[in-house]
Order: structure tokens, then sequence, then C-alpha cells
């Protein structure tokens, strides 16, 4: 249900959502800002974003949007100014702001910053008038500077106030796991301040068009292999590491390639105004591969789906990205995503399903992957319906705003009922957070681990061999749901049973070898009396160390039956035992337990497809 009349205030210091994009500092957060704010509004919220004011010709304030206006605030110079050298002005905006506020009588439930100096300016004002406040970085000033070193132009006073930030704000949102990491690593931030919303992909901007059609906009050649690059023009985008990647591959392909870069400081590539494109002219004219290079300038928002669709790859490999907007809206368009291991890219870019993570500055690893992707179409169309479906599921603007409304909510019924209500639900919020992240580790860990396993299972089936199962506690209830779903059926209906026995379900059994051999000897007796070569036994451990299911897994080996562990915390003995072993990477049980289903689900999926489907085994009438 949608809230209504509720006036939240918007602080964007240096990113109007009314600047033209691909400038220096324009860019994903003017993007970020504009599309958030015009989504909040479905949820019934009336936004005021407040910008620097930097050009006296515009209006103080201009409706953007129904239910947005851009509230323009004097802060020194009504002029360009670099962001780097806008700090000093924040005190002149913060009274000002102050001001517009107090003389319109506007009351704001809550104040959203972007950026560490509109945080400030928040933080201020929630001294002044007792307005509470949240913030999405969009950078951090220490981790920037690791990267950019003597290329990062704040000043050092930005470390102070981000950690003053991080201790006074309602709460933190982190754009990406990494973003959550580093707010701890280098700021102490409270963990149970920080919750994790993405960035988002307006889908009415960016959806698949035709790639011929798409070419045939841009006039561009229907039988060239293209690359695109699109964004800020800045050295640390890492746009030479494009250009130098085109050359090695140019020497390698006997296929016409060309690279598209679209950005800079006007609409026709002018080095003189964007001095970034000149140094690229430069590289590729020492490269020898300048007439495969073409400069496109700045493009409006509404262009760029074009160049999206007419592409084959889409590229972003920055030394340092927080977050990355590019590679959602190639995405949205289903043209896969090359971008570098960093930041928010290896978050959004599934690598190996929507596109691939190569190392940044490696042009040699960026060519091996063009080459790959450029090369095989079956290859392109797979990663094309992922990447799509993945930003649907995931990363759409109206998904953040629902997000990013219960979090308001959540800062905003705290205060009223004066009561902390949210420390309940961050801890929600925390526990979602770590599953997400062990989930992502064990889909980039166990993939090949957990299609084997289904492999031997399936081998085993086939040759009227049987599949055993065992574990204590929630991994014994693990083992009988396996079973179950193996003997009844998972997601085909109509299909035979399949040969399994669950170790933990005789409870008769169990209790008499338990009093007569051990409770130590309760699997293994079992595999002895019932297992034959060419059976898979299962142990499930969530520590990898049950003394019962170890001594299962070594009579098993004696039968030569094949061991498949489902393990965590590090796998223990059991994963030496094991012919392949599914470890989980955490060290919680919880969490251990919530992945050992997943795998169980998929491993129960994977078999009835290669039994049923790749290898046709013959299902009833």
């Amino acid at each position: 249900m949608k809230n209504l009349s509720k006036k939240i205030a918007f602080i964007s210091e240096h990113a109007s959502p009314l600047a033209s994009l691909g400038g220096v500092d324009s860019g994903g957060q003017n993007v970020y800002v504009d599309r958030l704010a015009r989504q909040l509004t479905r949820y019934g919220y009336e936004v005021d974003v407040f910008t620097r004011k930097d050009n006296a010709a515009l209006p103080d304030v201009v409706e953007l949007y129904p239910g947005v206006r851009v509230v323009h605030i004097k802060a020194g110079p009504e002029e360009q100014v670099r962001k780097e050298d806008l700090l000093p002005l924040m005190e002149g905006f913060t009274q000002n702001m102050i001001a517009f506020i107090e003389e319109n009588e506007v009351k704001y439930e809550l104040i959203h910053a972007h950026f560490f100096m509109s945080a400030l300016v928040a933080a201020d004002i929630k001294k002044a008038l007792d307005i509470p406040f949240v913030v999405t970085f969009h950078a951090l000033g220490k981790v920037r500077r690791i990267h950019q070193k003597e290329a990062d132009k704040f000043p050092d006073s930005r470390f102070d106030i981000e950690e003053r930030i991080m201790q006074e704000a309602d709460r933190l949102i982190a754009e990406c796991p990494q973003d959550f990491e580093d707010f701890i690593k280098f700021y102490d931030a409270p963990e149970d301040k920080i919750a994790t919303i993405p960035c988002g992909v307006d889908l009415q901007d960016f959806y698949p068009i035709d790639r011929r059609v798409a070419r045939m906009v841009l006039g561009w050649d229907q039988n060239e292999k293209v690359i695109l690059q699109l964004g800020r023009m800045v050295k640390r985008k890492g746009i030479a590491n494009v250009v130098k990647a085109l050359a090695i591959l140019s020497e390698k392909s006997d296929f016409p390639v060309r690279v598209v870069i679209v950005g800079g400081e006007s609409d026709a590539p002018d080095p003189d105004i964007t001095p970034e494109i000149g140094r690229l002219q430069e590289l590729a004219e020492r490269l020898g591969v300048a007439d495969k290079v073409t400069f496109a300038g700045r493009k409006n928002r509404d262009q760029l789906k074009f160049y999206y669709n007419a592409a084959d790859v889409f590229v972003s490999t920055p030394w340092y990205e927080p977050f990355g907007m590019t590679p959602l809206e190639s995405m949205a368009c289903g043209t896969p995503v090359i971008g570098s291991r960093v930041g928010g890219i290896k978050f959004s870019v599934a690598d190996g399903e929507t596109g691939f993570l190569v190392p940044p500055q490696n042009p040699e690893a960026l060519a091996d992957e063009l080459y790959a992707l450029l090369t095989n179409e079956a290859l392109n169309d797979e990663l094309r319906e992922n990447a799509i479906e993945r930003i649907k599921s995931e990363f759409t603007w109206d998904s953040i705003a629902g997000q990013m409304t219960r979090l308001y909510n959540q800062v905003t019924s705290s205060i009223l009922e004066g009561a902390d209500n949210s420390q309940d639900l961050q801890l929600v919020e925390k526990n979602f957070h770590r599953l997400a992240e062990a989930t992502r580790k064990t889909e980039r860990m166990l993939s090949t681990e957990v299609l084997e396993a289904s492999k031997m299972i399936v081998q085993c089936l086939m040759a009227k061999g049987k599949v055993l199962a065992c574990g204590n506690g929630g991994s014994a209830a693990d083992a009988q749901h396996f079973v179950g779903e193996l003997v009844g059926h998972f997601m085909m209906d109509e299909r035979p049973g399949l040969s399994a026995i669950a170790l933990t379900a005789d409870t008769s059994v169990i209790t008499a070898l338990g009093n007569d051999f051990g409770y130590g000897q309760i699997f293994a007796r079992q595999v002895e009396a019932l297992a034959e070569s060419g059976d898979v036994l299962v142990g499930i451990s969530t520590s990898g160390d049950s003394e019962n299911v170890i001594e299962a897994f070594k009579e098993a080996r004696k039968k030569e039956v094949t061991c498949i562990g489902i393990l965590g915390k590090g796998g223990g003995e059991l994963k030496e035992l094991s012919d392949v072993a599914l470890v989980v990477p955490s060290s919680s049980t919880q969490i251990v337990q919530e992945m050992h289903i997943h795998l169980i689900h998929t491993v129960c999926e994977l078999v009835e497809q290669q039994l049923f489907i790749k290898n046709k085994v013959a299902l009833p009438e």
C-alpha cells in the first residue's frame, strides 16, 4: 500500500538530475538521483532534490517530474566548480538549505544524502532541525585514495567527514557487498546500521532491440564485430585498457572488429574540450588501431539504448568502481558485459552467466574474453537471455525504490514511535545479506562440483545402482529430504521413482546399532549391509567431522561406493574421503544448513534433467 503525502529531501550537491551525462562530474550519481526520485513518487513520496546552483540562469526551483522538484541552492559562485573544490562551499549550502526549509515551512520526514559532502550538510541539518538522514556515498574517500593515489584531488579531511557520517547517519546504504565490507573495514561503521540496496535500471529507457535495426539507426556496418565503451571520460574508467585489448585482439582475429567509445564533454568528440579523448586517440595511433576506434562523443540518454543494442559486447574495466550503472543498462538491452572484477561490477555482472569478469588493467585477459565471446554466437545468445532475466529479477528501479521505501519507513517509524524497532529489522536484513553473500560465494566456488555430483548420481542410477544418504541432527532431516525428492519427484511430476535410501530413517536399526556397536558405527554398518559397488553414498555434515559419517565413508570406500560430501566449515576429514566435496564457504552453521538445502534441490533438478531429458530414460506412458 502506498504512503500518502510523505515529503523527503535528497541532497546531491554536485550531481544534478538536470545535468547532461558523460562529463567529468556527470555520471551514475545523476542518474541514480533522478530515477530513484521518480520511482519514489509511485510509493506516495514527494521528493525535493537539493543541488548547488552552478549557473546564474537556473531557476531556484524546477519541477522535474510530477512530485519531484529540483531546488538550486546558492553556495559559492554560480558557475561550474570541480567537485574536488566544493567542500569549503558546503557551510553556505547548509545555511541556505535551512533557510529554504524554514521560509517555505516544508516538513521533511527524512533526508537522503548522496555523496560525502551532501552527507555533511545532512548531518548539520539534523543537528539544527532534527531531521533524520540516510546516506548513499557513491564512492568512499579511503578506497578511492588506495586506487587513484596522487590522482585523487579530494582533501584528506574527507576521511574524517566520512568517519563522522558513519556514526551520525541513521542508516548507511551500501550499493553492493564490497561497499558493505568497506564501510566496516575502513570506517568501523556499525554493522547494524548498514543496508545493502543496489542501483537500478529503468526498463522504459533500456530494453532489447533487434541488433540489425539498432545498427541501421546508427548507420553502423552490419558485418563488423562492435565492442562498446560508454561512460565518463576519465582515466580511472580504464578506457585505455579496451584500446590495448583491441590491438591484441586484432592480431589474432580474422574478423572485422571496432571499438566505439561514447562519452565526453561535447556532442562531437573534441580532445581540446575532453583531454582524455586526445590521450586515447594518441594511444590508438601508437598501437596501430586508430582506424578501428570510433569516438562518438556525448549522447542523450534516449540515444543510448541504440548503442547498447547495436554492440556485440559492452566493456567496462575501470580500476575502481563503487557500483557502475552502465553494465546494468547494457544487460537490460541484452548485451553481454565484460567488466573488471572490482566493486559493484563484480556484483552486478554474473561471471559466466551474463558476461565475464577480468582483472583491471589487464588487456591480455580482456582480449581473451572478447575473442571467446565474439567468436561464439551461441554463447552470446545465452548470455543475452541471462542478462535480461537478471536485470528484471534484481535491478529494476521499481524494486530498488521499494527496498528504499522500507528503509525510510524503518528510520521514521522508530523515531515517531520513540522505540528502536529498527534493530530487529536490521537483524532481518543482515541475515538476508549474509545468506545472499554466501549464495554468491557458493555459486562461484561450487558450480562445477555440483554438476559433477549430479552426474555421479545419474551414472549410478542408470547402472541400476542406488543412492544412500546420511547425516546427524538437521543433516539427518536433510538426508531424508534428499531421498524423498529422489524416490518421489522434484520438478518432474510424471517420472519413475529413483532408488534411494535414507540411513537416518529406520529408528529400530539406528538404536540397535548404537546400543550394540556404538553411535559412531550406525551408518557404517548399514553401508556394509546395504551398499554395493557402483552405489553412491551422500554424507551431509555442517562441520565435515561427524564421526559416524566419516566411518560410513571409510566403509563405502572399501566397497567401491562413490562418496559425495555435502559439507561446510572447510570440509573437515570428510572432504578428503569424498570423491566430490560440496563445501559451503562459511563458518556459520545456520548459513551452511541453508545452503545445503539449496545444493540438494539443485542436484535433484540436475538429476532429473540429465536422466530423463539428456539421457532419455523412458518415462511412464
